[in-house]
């Protein structure tokens, strides 16, 4: 017998759910009326930037600060292995004194006794693992035996000591570098200034300077100006004062008509000697402007008729315009009474057709359970 109640897969169920859970929430974003027609939280997500935004300044301030913090506690260990270094240095440096001083190799009591350069002078047991006298019933050297032990750590020490007196030196070295780099980045800026401040105050003089220079032109240009003017008025005055004797001396202002003749004809005269017209003349004028008047009067007169006739053309076109839109409001206020009247007809056959729909052919009315049917599902 085959099992048939065996458990579902866990996979497949959470897939399932998955789906099912994806599936509500698309349903219930398509059928929310306020989603589907606003759309996204637009303040909501203002309000999510400006949170975001200051959270990163929070953030930068925060590392801003680390980094001054780092920086400060480094110069601090820095200063610290320094004086540390300098410490263990002065004190290596006593011991070594005080040892050389008062613990010289002559003044031990069992350097009579046992010479410490014997034993450097003997030849050794062993000189190496390939020694002819380290037989092998001798049992001098074994499977494995580092002889060398002591050597290759002294050699291993020595070679951490020099590494480390090497890298305290480097040290010491970009420190002092540093400071020169700083110092004469120190002293190139203050020449700067200084070349900037000598820069500006020469551009100051030279700008005095030029300002100098032009008001003594402009000073000059005015004395200049004001002494030609005065010759001018002067030459003027003069020019006038001959110009006025010269028209008192001479026939301009005399009363002869015979200097206003012209050359060209009798009809001409020249302007700057005529004295004016005559009595004859000027009665001629007089003529010729009273007709000049009537004549004025006339086309005035001729003039207010032509007026008077548009007007009285107008008032009848006007009064023509208002029997017409009268005739006009009659027959679209009876027109408008036949659409009525029509209208009413129509509605009247409509209310016949849907009281016989509603009582003759739609007698099957729909429930609710019909109309939930639809827009059940978001696909």
């Amino acid at each position: 017998m085959y099992r048939l109640d065996l458990p579902a897969d866990r996979r497949e169920a959470s897939l399932l759910e998955r789906k099912r859970t994806a599936e509500l929430q698309r349903h219930n974003r398509i059928f929310s009326s306020h989603t589907r027609t606003v759309g996204v939280d637009k303040p909501a997500l203002d309000t999510q930037i400006q949170d975001k935004k200051l959270q990163e300044e929070i953030e930068n301030k925060r590392k801003e600060a680390y980094a001054a913090q780092m920086k400060q506690n480094d110069q601090i260990a820095s200063a610290l292995d320094e004086r540390m270094q300098r410490d263990v240095r002065d004190l290596n440096k006593a011991i070594d004194e005080f040892r050389l001083t008062f613990q010289k190799k002559e003044d031990r009591r069992e350097y009579d006794l046992s010479d410490p350069e014997a034993l450097k002078k003997e030849l050794p047991p062993r000189v190496s693992d390939g020694d002819p006298r380290c037989t092998v019933s001798g049992v001098q050297r074994l499977l494995g035996e580092d002889l060398t032990v002591d050597s290759r750590r002294q050699m291993q020490q020595e070679q951490l000591r020099e590494w480390s007196l090497q890298q305290q030196e480097e040290q010491a070295r970009a420190l002092e570098e540093q400071r020169l780099r700083d110092g004469n980045y120190d002293k190139m800026r203050v020449e700067l200034d200084q070349k900037a401040a000598e820069l500006q105050q020469l551009e100051l003089q030279t700008r005095r300077a030029v300002c100098a220079a032009t008001k003594d032109f402009n000073r000059a240009q005015a004395e200049e100006t004001t002494e030609r003017k005065k010759l001018e008025r002067k030459q003027e005055e003069e020019d006038n004062s001959v110009e006025i004797s010269n028209l008192i001396n001479g026939d301009l202002l005399s009363e002869d008509p015979a200097q206003a003749a012209s050359a060209f004809g009798p009809h001409r005269v020249v302007p700057d000697r005529w004295k004016g017209m005559s009595s004859a003349q000027l009665e001629a004028i007089n003529n010729v402007q009273q007709q000049q008047i009537q004549e004025r009067m006339r086309l005035r007169e001729e003039e207010r008729v032509r007026e008077a006739e548009l007007y009285r053309q107008r008032v009848q076109a006007a009064r023509a315009m208002v029997l017409l839109e009268r005739q006009q409001k009659r027959e679209e206020k009876e027109l408008r009474k036949a659409q009525d009247h029509m209208n009413l007809q129509l509605a009247q056959a409509q209310r016949a057709q849907k009281t016989y729909l509603d009582k003759e052919v739609f007698t099957n009315n729909p429930t609710d359970r019909y109309f939930e049917q639809f827009n059940t599902s978001s696909r």
